[in-house]
């Protein structure tokens, strides 16, 4: 096992058997016990977990779209998240946006062999982290910008017309992505050709002459530790973004995030960014860990996140 897999998981919850984590080295942790408050809805035939104020609707929440890591919408770590959202005062809305097709999951018990294995039993590992990892090449591979993008202008759509009270009350639709979904929450923060919208090109392909744009889709946005972000995508971003990012993170590299942020500010828009140290990947995505300098700097990120929004 990796040591970037034991890293970002708390004994406490290791310990929960039959528990289960994305296989997406630290994408979010393995759900813990507390129950969500929200509900499981459909909107064009797609999950939606939707999360409201408690004096909704006598008082009009503004209309957050939240978008997961690996794990999804039926993450208990994740609808409580989207809870947290939702006591601030957000009716927030968060799709399934791998139409029912998760991240491949894996048990997080570290055996004391895991631990200090043998030489025969680091072979038997490195065969399994080879095995793992072409398991979720594969999954990646099967949730592009070509599949998602629809869904969740599908999603879009639908709330529009459902929460047009929130979406009046915001001046718009705010946005949170962490990890995978902090991609989409920079493409939706974009101008993008229809074809692209509609999935039927890829965005980093070339369009064609005369096509016509769409979006953005947000009015503001906010990303936790990404993963698969491009320069281009950090450049095309033209609403006010929020990035919370971790040094020296492989699945959002630091020289990524530079050049992108130096393209925010050449474009002049604007923005915040901190980068958190000493804590894993997916640290800002709600979960135990028994280190309290981790838990102390997710409740930091989340401040942050939700001061960006508040105040725009």
């Amino acid at each position: 096992m990796a040591d970037e897999d034991i890293a970002t998981r708390a004994p406490e919850s290791d310990a929960q058997e039959g528990k289960m984590a994305s296989g997406i080295a630290g994408d979010t942790k393995v759900d813990q016990g507390a129950a969500s408050m929200g509900e499981i809805t459909k909107y064009n035939d797609i999950d939606v977990y939707v999360s409201k104020p408690q004096d909704y609707p006598h008082t009009s929440g503004k209309l957050l779209l939240l978008l997961t890591g690996g794990t999804g919408v039926h993450s208990t770590n994740n609808q409580l998240q989207a809870d947290k959202y939702a006591e601030e005062g957000f009716l927030v809305v968060m799709p399934d946006q791998f139409a029912g097709d998760p991240a491949p999951t894996t048990t997080t018990s570290i055996t004391p062999a895991e631990a200090h294995p043998s030489i025969i039993e680091q072979v038997k590992l490195g065969v399994a982290s080879v095995a793992k990892s072409f398991t979720i090449d594969m999954w990646l591979a099967r949730h592009t910008p070509e599949k998602v993008l629809p869904i969740l202008h599908a999603v879009i759509s639908s709330v529009k017309e459902e929460y047009a009270d929130a979406v009046s009350s915001g001046g718009g639709i705010y946005a949170v992505g962490y990890c995978f979904g902090a991609k989409y929450v920079l493409l939706l923060a974009a101008e993008l050709e229809k074809d692209v919208v509609s999935g039927q090109r890829a965005p980093e392909t070339q369009a064609e002459e005369g096509m016509v744009k769409q979006g953005p889709q947000i009015k503001c946005g906010a990303i936790a530790h990404g993963t698969q972000i491009t320069v281009s995508e950090l450049a095309g971003v033209s609403v006010p973004m929020c990035v919370v990012a971790v040094k020296e993170d492989s699945l959002f590299p630091d020289h990524v995030r530079e050049k992108g942020v130096e393209a925010m500010q050449k474009n002049g828009l604007e923005h915040e960014v901190t980068v958190y140290e000493g804590v894993p990947h997916g640290f800002a995505v709600l979960g135990d860990y028994a280190d309290e300098e981790i838990v102390g700097k997710q409740r930091d990120a989340f401040g942050q996140m939700l001061g960006w929004l508040k105040a725009h």
